[in-house]
């Protein structure tokens, strides 16, 4: 009968420890960008307006891309960052320059004409169907925001879209309401801000599920500038860059 072969056991520790040293390296590696922005967060909220340079302006286009920026604020969490293992975040997360007391003060603007719907249930999200996507013809592709409410569900967004409203024309810079802190968890708001992503169509007509980040597109060379977590620098990110 042979024997399972049996490694020292100094040498087996020293694996463990370096297969330990690897797993931590490759997790600071991917969480890094999320700490760094949570650290710069709190600094823009402790001071906002010490920090305006940090921020974008709705309404703003940077360069010659298709879409104007969806709302003011400090640009806290990118397309792809992670917040846990397994997951990647689909959108950008845009914290108004009010600071978190300002619940319903920062203004949310559509990004490029489009056909605006809002689901009965839906207390703070909005949805726009793009027919002709700017940056490849022939598709269509819808553009979603959303925490448009207050941690009660009290709505944000604006009067001209109440619950049940379908396919109603908006263009660019339409004023669609204003940045909230909902969650579906009065006991568990967000922090104030808008959550903006571009959702792929399903091909029938229809939006794919936003929850999922391979259902979104990189809005990066939509909106002008370089929201990809897997290439943005350390420092915030502005329409200048």
């Amino acid at each position: 009968m042979s024997r399972g072969l049996k490694l020292p056991i100094g040498l087996g520790l020293s694996i463990l420890i370096v297969l330990g040293i690897v797993i931590g390296y490759q997790l600071y590696q991917r969480f890094r960008p999320v700490v760094g922005g949570i650290a710069r967060l709190r600094q823009f909220w402790a001071d906002p307006e010490a920090h305006i340079d940090w921020t974008i302006r709705a309404g703003e286009r940077c360069g010659e891309a298709p879409f104007l920026l969806p709302s003011d604020g400090y640009i806290g969490f990118f397309w792809g960052d992670s917040f846990r293992p397994g997951h990647a975040h689909q959108g950008l997360d845009i914290f108004g320059p009010i600071g978190p007391e300002g619940l319903g003060q920062t203004p949310v603007v559509a990004v490029y004409d489009g056909y605006l719907t809002r689901l009965p249930n839906w207390r703070s999200s909005v949805i726009i169907r793009i027919p002709e996507d700017p940056l490849n013809p022939g598709n269509q592709i819808w553009t979603y925001y959303t925490h448009m409410a207050d941690a009660a569900g009290d709505s944000f967004i604006a009067a001209d879209f109440p619950t049940g409203t379908y396919e109603k024309f908006v263009s660019a810079g339409t004023v669609l309401g204003h940045q909230g802190n909902y969650s579906a968890n009065p006991d568990n708001p967000t922090g104030m801000h808008l959550h903006f992503s571009i959702v792929r169509d399903d091909g029938q007509g229809s939006y794919m599920n936003e929850l999922e980040i391979s259902n979104t597109l990189d809005p990066s060379s939509y909106l002008g500038i370089e929201v990809n977590v897997d290439r943005v620098d350390e420092g915030p990110v502005t329409c200048s860059e």
